[in-house]
């Protein structure tokens, strides 16, 4: 019978005028009740309506005595944050993954960065006119094509194209870089000995070459176009790779991508003292073991100071062998072969005790670790040790000495021994 129109109430018999060129907001009023005992159906059946009309979405006004303002509680049938304007589905492992669809940046796809074409590598040389090539093209076609484009330019906004790009106004390389905002030039070209002129309107260098890179069917042209590009954080994510939905979710006041800034120190110290009540402590707490045990098993090899956002390729060998080693440790195998070449690479040596002791409980699990190393303590460490030798490469290949560290410092065949 009622509705509310921006706010209004108004009767649906009224003669309601709307303006179609703004927009409004209309509340269909469903029922308006006394709060006393018995009223349980009839607020039941109101709410179901409710919810029908409003597709999942109720909002319910609280009149406060006395006639004071109206207290309004919303209430969603979804999985929704009407802060966020947003519905979401149900918290599921792979909403937390940039490598899933259901969690990666839409922006993105779960890179974390964009790539743009930089003015930087567009013009590397400065120094350089633009008469003298002071932009990279890719082929001779777009080299002949972009010097018709820049004549037209130097006529119509009156600079000379033999000035070298540093010393060329800020409108002017404006012009050359964004375009000429839809202003159309008079481009001439020559064709079989003949001057053609056409007006078109001159789009930029960036965005010319981001139409070319489109475009282009060519695995050669498109290598050479993103010799040109830079990556910067994803301006929908802000390099977090997940989507908002995502990182609207928080456990202790940190949301996931907050929690992997943080080195496997800093990690180790949130999840031991996080905050919960005690639902989501028994919920949590299976989770919880198993997340301070996998980075305790890092901070044993010596790898507390990276951070759990670190991308592989940034990691030196000898980090990369610790990460792999601090997971068979989680793993508990016995009769396994360990081969380690050079683990101490990279580590700092007042980490090597933790190092070798991480390898000495691998051995007490039952297993045999092979340890190619240089380093003096993991030497000294090892229950067996054999000395390759004389020399490097084709000077060795030959078992100069073998046995306890101990019996091998008294070999007088060994160098490593002395």
């Amino acid at each position: 019978m009622r509705v509310r129109v921006d706010g209004e109430l108004r009767e649906l018999a009224d003669d309601i005028v709307l303006a179609k060129t703004v927009p409004h907001t209309i509340e269909v009023l469903v029922d308006r009740l006394t709060v006393r005992a018995g009223l349980e159906k009839r607020l039941a059946d109101s709410l179901d309506t409710a919810f029908k009309r409003g597709d999942d979405l109720v909002c319910v006004e609280r009149l406060a005595d006395g006639g004071g303002a109206a207290e309004e509680m919303f209430f969603s049938r979804r999985f929704a944050c009407r802060r966020l304007r947003h519905v979401a589905s149900r918290d599921e492992p792979r909403m937390f993954s940039f490598n899933s669809p259901q969690g990666a940046c839409p922006a993105c796809n779960g890179l974390g960065v964009s790539r743009y074409f930089d003015p930087d590598l567009i013009i590397p040389d400065v120094r350089k006119s633009l008469a003298d090539g002071a932009v990279a093209t890719v082929d001779r076609k777009t080299s002949a094509q972009l010097a018709s484009v820049f004549a037209a330019l130097a006529r119509r906004y009156r600079f000379e194209l033999g000035t070298p790009w540093a010393e060329l106004s800020a409108a002017a390389r404006k012009l050359v870089l964004d375009g000429t905002g839809g202003k159309e030039l008079e481009i001439e070209f020559r064709k079989d000995g003949k001057c053609h002129t056409f007006a078109r309107a001159w789009e930029g260098l960036v965005a010319f070459f981001e139409r070319r890179y489109k475009v282009t069917e060519s695995p050669w042209l498109r290598d050479e176009l993103e010799s040109l590009m830079s990556a910067r954080p994803c301006a929908g994510c802000g390099g977090a790779r997940l989507r908002k939905q995502s990182l609207a979710v928080q456990v202790g006041g940190k949301t996931i991508a907050e929690v992997s800034a943080l080195s496997v120190a800093e990690a180790l110290a949130f999840f031991t003292t996080v905050e919960l009540t005690a639902q989501e402590l028994e919920i949590a707490r299976l989770l919880l073991k198993e997340i301070r045990e996998r980075l305790g098993f890092l901070v044993q090899v010596g790898l507390d100071y990276l951070t759990l956002d670190r991308t592989s390729a940034t990691l030196s060998g000898g980090e990369g062998q610790r990460i792999r080693l601090a997971t068979q440790i989680g793993s508990s195998l016995s009769g396994v072969l360990y081969i380690l070449d050079e683990p101490s690479i990279g580590l700092h040596q007042r980490d090597n005790a933790r190092l070798l002791a991480t390898l000495r409980r691998l051995r007490d699990l039952g297993n045999t670790v092979l340890v190619v190393e240089h380093d003096r303590d993991t030497m000294l460490a090892a229950d067996h040790l054999i000395d390759m030798g004389p020399g490097a490469g084709r000077h060795g290949g030959q078992i100069v000495a073998a046995g306890t560290p101990a019996a091998v410092m008294v070999n007088e065949a060994s160098l490593t021994g002395r």
